[in-house]
């Protein structure tokens, strides 16, 4: 683990593991945490560990202890105080570390797909650069031995040529602030979540990120329903990990259903949460009091979706892009082969 402001999916899932483990095995919170302490060879991670096994040290209760360093993020927090109250920390950690598990599996699912066209759109890029300042001056030259001129769309493209050409030093200094901000927003919090909020807009994604957040909602209603919180707090609290405005005001449209009279299958029917299907699925096991193992089943349904929807998207990317690149080749070289080939028969 390393110190930073919050840490990754991957490190709290890691945590959360061991501590399950070690709390099932019928090891105290203090000594699980001295026995990662004595595992860890990471300098961060033993100032992390340590400073919770202090507060541990001094009496306190393990859910303040693991707030001490401030690396967790809130929700995370209330869950472990909450497996506290309830007696079942060994279970809510276990849940946590799932749940972060998939998350960042999701997290490299999409950074996968964002990588992919971001490769390709720079080798489009790289490709059209070479095609207008390499190689149509060199055509250029061919027209002026034959007395012809180039004019039309391959002029225009090859005064664009001389022009990167002349300031090539800008343009490579806009090239590389655009590797900065590819390299913030795929390996910084804060980019991540810019990224995200841009990808929530686009057409073609926003109906992943849709899935996802449904998805994350029934996790956390599985998890924290499961752990012996009631339905009003779940939502409260699952409203820290979803994410994304739009889930987040439906969220806050069902609690004001429940405040309204409505039960909690009710109100998340009107607020528009899941689909019909799964509207229906949260009903019938509200009424039969398994609401909290139709939640899971629910998630583990739009994980399957999302996994569905990102290789959909990938393979409409994958094709898309190089037609678009085949055609902007296409188009440079006919510009200037179709004219030559004029000027080539009028010779002969």
């Amino acid at each position: 683990m390393r110190q930073k402001n919050t840490l990754s999916n991957l490190e709290i899932a890691s945590f959360c593991s061991q501590i399950a483990m070690m709390l099932r095995a019928g090891i105290a919170p203090m000594e699980c945490i001295r026995i990662l302490l004595s595992d860890t060879e990471d300098s961060d991670g033993k100032a992390i560990l340590q400073s919770i096994l202090d507060i541990c040290m001094q009496g306190e209760p393990f859910s303040k202890a693991v707030a001490a360093p401030k690396v967790f993020p809130e929700y995370v927090l209330n869950m472990i105080l909450l497996g506290e109250q309830s007696g079942n920390l060994d279970s809510v950690m276990q849940s946590l570390a799932d749940y972060y598990e998939k998350e960042e599996e999701i997290a490299s699912s999409v950074k996968s797909a964002v990588s992919y066209p971001m490769i390709m759109i720079a080798m489009m890029v790289v490709v059209i650069i070479v095609m207008i300042t390499k190689v149509l001056p060199i055509f250029q030259q061919v027209f002026h031995q034959l007395g012809g001129e180039i004019n039309g769309f391959s002029a225009g493209l090859l005064r664009l040529g001389t022009t990167l050409n002349r300031y090539s030093i800008l343009f490579i200094v806009i090239l590389l602030i655009l590797c900065a901000l590819y390299f913030v927003t795929s390996h910084t919090r804060k980019g991540k979540e810019i990224l995200t909020k841009i990808l929530m807009r686009l057409p073609l994604t926003s109906d992943f990120y849709d899935k996802v957040s449904a998805g994350r909602f029934a996790n956390g209603m599985a998890l924290t329903l499961s752990s012996g919180l009631d339905t009003y707090s779940s939502l409260d609290m699952v409203n820290l990990m979803v994410g994304n405005a739009k889930m987040s005001s439906k969220i806050a449209q069902c609690k004001k259903n429940i405040e309204e009279g409505d039960n909690f299958a009710e109100a998340l029917v009107k607020a528009g949460i899941f689909s019909n299907i799964y509207s229906r699925m949260v009903s019938v096991s509200y009424k039969s009091g398994s609401i909290d193992v139709a939640m899971k089943k629910i998630a583990e349904n739009y994980e399957k979706e999302t996994d569905q929807k990102l290789r959909s998207i990938i393979s409409t990317l994958e094709p898309t892009l190089v037609i678009i690149l085949s055609l902007i080749v296409g188009l440079i070289l006919l510009s200037v082969i179709l004219p030559l080939i004029g000027i080539m028969s009028s010779i002969g």
